[in-house]
Order: C-alpha cells, then structure tokens, then sequence
C-alpha cells in the first residue's frame, strides 16, 4: 500500500476507494487504476505499466525506485516517512 500524507482509503469487495477520488480494482492477478495505470503480481514480485517493479521478501517490499516499505502488523512504514493504518476496512495515512 502507497498511501499519500493525510488520504484515507476504504476497501469495498475487490475495489479500493481514496478520499482524493481515486479508485482502483483488482481482478485476478491484475489491479487496474482510475489513471490508467494497472499493475500485474507474478509471485512475489509486481510490475506496473510504467515499467516499475516491486518484490515483496517477508514483511518488506523493495521497490525498483530505491523505496522500501515495511509492514508490522496494522501499520506499513515507507522509507519516506509515510506511515499508514488499517483499522477494519479503512486505511489512515499521515
């Protein structure tokens, strides 16, 4: 999960809705973006359509950037000081 400071983001089934209007639905294996983007994950590694990667090892995803973000438990924690927060169906990010 890629947050932004102060969104907040509600899962609905298999679509994702954040409170700066974005959307996003997961089909199979691929998650398509209100932008146009879309992403595919092939075992622990995701590949977006702007030529991006991710590889999720444990609890940690490495993405092709040089950013990291860790999950423990409830929260995730991105290299960038981004912290996010799951509380039932609803993610709060600072």
């Amino acid at each position: 999960m890629h947050g932004q400071s102060g969104s907040t983001y509600q899962n609905i089934g298999n679509t994702t809705y954040g409170s700066n209007g974005s959307t996003s639905q997961q089909i199979g294996n691929t998650t398509y973006g209100s932008n146009g983007s879309t992403s595919q994950r092939i075992g622990n590694t995701t590949y977006g359509s702007d030529g991006s990667t991710s590889q999720q090892i444990g609890n940690t995803l490495y993405n092709s950037d040089g950013s990291t973000v860790q999950r423990i438990g409830n929260t995730t924690y991105g290299s960038d000081g981004t912290t996010c927060q799951k509380i039932g169906s609803q993610t709060y990010c600072n």
